[in-house]
């Protein structure tokens, strides 16, 4: 479903802990992180596609979270056209989001990665607000920039704690190797490693 400008509606989530890091995962057999994200179905409001896409991709349910805020207008990102299927060039330029900022009321074992035959995560952790944009796909990162911004003014009020800002604007981060990828998740409690059943 594209809107007459070629953008595919989509939602962003922003999941919070109780001390404003935010959930972050890493994408199935590769190493790059990112938010849950998904498309908005045709009858559905941005809000019912939230709490399917954070069902599918990390396993809480309405129960686990509860909404603090959300984007005024649709953010837009452009899609390369090297990502983009040679049937649908031409006609498909990208993603317009509404992101959700969201409190998890629930606990960490309620998370699941493996709720679908077709997970988008492998792993995940908790890591600070303002996330490290080296490590987000290029076409993306205005985009993390924007929602960031706007949403960080619901932070005090949900929980009287103030985000923790590296730098004048985002903390910058070197790319691991595989290797180094790998002993990470190992020897780093707060990353969770799940195996998924999906063959290379």
């Amino acid at each position: 479903m594209l809107d007459r400008e070629g953008f595919r509606p989509n939602v962003g989530i922003i999941l919070l802990n109780s001390h404003n890091e935010v959930w972050w995962g890493k994408r199935v057999r590769e190493h790059s992180w990112q938010f849950p994200q998904g498309g908005i179905k045709f009858g559905e409001t941005p809000e019912q596609a939230m709490y399917r896409e954070l069902e599918e991709e990390v396993g809480l349910k309405p129960e686990h979270v509860k909404i603090i805020g959300r984007t005024r207008d649709w953010l837009r990102y452009e899609v390369p056209d090297r990502f983009i299927k040679r049937e649908i060039r031409g006609h498909y330029r990208g993603q317009k989001q509404i992101w959700f900022l969201l409190r998890m009321t629930g606990r960490d074992c309620d998370i699941n990665l493996r709720g679908t035959d077709h997970p988008e995560f492998d792993a995940w952790r908790w890591h600070d607000y303002w996330v490290p944009l080296d490590v987000v796909i290029e076409f993306k990162r205005e985009v993390y920039q924007k929602a960031l911004q706007e949403l960080s003014r619901f932070l005090n009020r949900s929980s009287g704690q103030s985000p923790h800002r590296h730098g004048a604007r985002y903390l910058r981060q070197h790319h691991a190797s595989t290797r180094q990828a790998v002993d990470a998740a190992e020897a780093a409690p707060e990353l969770i490693v799940v195996k998924t059943n999906n063959k290379e």
